[in-house]
Formats: structure tokens, C-alpha cells, sequence
């Protein structure tokens, strides 16, 4: 056997074993997302059946604990009658409209907030006492305060959002404009980039990691001051079911509710993941159980 014909079966054989290799571990990630899956679905059945369970033979007081088969029972009351103030879908589209625009401005608010003062330390120092006492302040206080200010519409709902979210993601944008590489920054700086340039090619890129991990917590934040603001006083809203279940004592509207609401974070934490891995397909993926 020649030299070349030797050398072509090894690579042949090296394609081969590689290809193998990398169907064996997509096959291995494909069942254990399954598992996963399965787990997920199994531990949720058990806790629902074990809840229900208990509710039918009086371990827990029904009257306070309710049942998953009357929280399911008065969400279908809810979809297929609405409820006094409307439709489910309305009510579930004014929180998530006042959550939505709350979360724009306090992100938006944040993300530009953090990056000034992370790149200019002179601000920094003469901010940075300020909003550390902000945000000692219990945000969620101010909602009654906003409803004072702004009205029972949704401008009082939209400020308490703002006020929630706007934290996480400033101190996220700001360290991620501190921890820049400084190589990278130099570099930029010997190529002539202004530091215009270099905020927005360098700064703004690096930092888009730190900014996403806040997102996914913030969104959360922006449906809680929407929420709380409903509580205390709204004209519709899936926080106003929430506080006419709890003053008839209807316990499964209040579960029914804040099933609801879980559903609607769930889908806007799945929108955002989806985003976060289509910006950050450069990424190497995690390996094992990690994440």
C-alpha cells in the first residue's frame, strides 16, 4: 500500500469515527432532554395528584387550600363566560400590555443608565450613592404611591413595573461595561476608535451577555409591579381577579389566576431564551448537565 493511499484511509477512518462520535452525542442529548422532560411532567402529575388527593379526604381544608379540579374549573368558567370585567383574554392582555411597557422602559432605562456610568467613572461616583439608596427602598411600597400620582389606569402599573426592573438590569449593564476586556479596549483605541466607537463596537457587544441574564429575571419583575399595582387598585387585569377572588373568598380564582400568570412568564421566558440562543449562536454549548 502507497504512502497516499495509507494516509487517505486514516483520514477516511478519522472522518468516520468522528462522525460516529458526534451522533452518539447528539442521540445521548436527545434522550436525556426527554428524560428531562419526563421527569418534569411526572413530578408535576405527582404534586397536582397529591394535592388533590388531600383536598377530597380533608387533609388540607379545602375551603382555603382549593383544588386543581376547581382551579381548572373556574379558569374554563373564565375562558368560556369571562369574568365581570370582560373577556380572560382582555384581562390577561392589559397586565401583559402594562408588564410589556414597563419592562421596555425600565430595560431601556437600565441598559443605557449602566453603560454611561459603567464606561465614565466621574458619574459613577457621583450617581452611585443615589441609586444604592434607591434601591434599598422596597420598590414594591411605591405602588400605592404611583396609584396616587397616575390614577387607577395603567400608567400607575407601567411605574411600578419600571421601578422593579430597572435595577437588575442596571447593576447587570453596568458591571458588564466594567469587565470589558481592557486588551480589547486598547486595541480599539491604537485602530483610532473614538470613544463613541469604542462604547458601541466594544463595550455594548461585551456587555450584551450580562445584560441578557438580567432580562430573564426582569420580565418576572415587570409582571409583579403590574400585578401588585392591579391588587391595590385597577380597572381590569389579571391582578384585579386576583383581589375579587381573595374578597369573595374564592380561593381557586386566586390559584386560577396566578396559574395564568405563570403560563404567560412561562411563554415570555421561553421568547427570550429563544432570542438570547438565535444572538448568541457563537457561544460553545454547554457540556454534560451544565447550562
Amino acid at each position: 500500500m502507497s504512502l497516499e493511499s495509507a494516509e487517505s484511509l486514516v483520514a477516511t477512518t478519522a472522518l468516520k469515527v468522528g462522525k460516529n462520535r458526534t451522533e452518539s452525542r447528539a442521540k445521548a442529548a436527545r434522550k436525556r432532554r426527554f428524560a428531562v422532560l419526563g421527569a418534569r411532567v411526572l413530578l408535576l402529575v405527582a404534586l397536582l395528584t397529591a394535592w388533590e388527593v388531600m383536598a377530597r379526604t380533608k387533609t388540607i381544608d379545602p375551603f382555603n387550600f382549593s383544588m386543581p379540579s376547581k382551579i381548572w374549573d373556574q379558569i374554563a368558567q373564565w375562558t368560556m363566560h369571562g369574568t365581570t370585567q370582560g373577556s380572560l383574554g382582555e384581562q390577561v392582555w392589559y397586565t401583559l400590555y402594562e408588564a410589556l411597557i414597563g419592562w421596555g422602559v425600565g430595560v431601556s432605562a437600565g441598559v443605557v443608565l449602566g453603560i454611561v456610568l459603567g464606561r465614565v467613572p466621574f458619574l459613577a461616583d457621583v450617581f452611585g450613592p443615589y441609586i444604592k439608596v434607591l434601591n434599598a427602598v422596597p420598590r414594591i411600597v411605591l405602588a400605592p404611591i404611583f396609584l396616587i400620582w397616575f390614577g387607577l389606569g395603567p400608567a400607575s402599573k407601567v411605574a411600578s413595573a419600571v421601578v422593579l426592573v430597572f435595577f437588575p438590569v442596571f447593576f447587570n449593564a453596568f458591571q458588564g461595561a466594567r469587565e470589558v476586556d481592557r486588551n480589547l479596549v486598547s486595541n480599539a483605541r491604537i485602530l483610532g476608535a473614538s470613544n463613541r466607537r469604542v462604547t458601541l463596537q466594544v463595550v455594548v457587544p461585551s456587555a450584551t451577555s450580562w445584560i441578557f441574564t438580567s432580562l430573564h429575571v426582569s420580565f418576572g419583575f415587570a409582571l409583579i409591579g403590574a400585578i401588585v399595582g392591579e391588587f391595590i387598585g385597577a380597572e381590569k387585569g389579571i391582578g384585579l381577579l386576583v383581589a375579587q377572588s381573595q374578597g369573595t373568598f374564592n380561593s381557586a380564582g386566586v390559584y386560577a389566576a396566578m396559574v395564568i400568570l405563570a403560563v404567560v412568564a412561562l411563554l415570555a421566558e421561553g421568547l427570550l431564551t429563544f432570542l438570547e440562543k438565535r444572538l448568541f449562536r457563537w457561544k460553545p454549548a454547554a457540556r454534560g448537565g451544565e447550562r
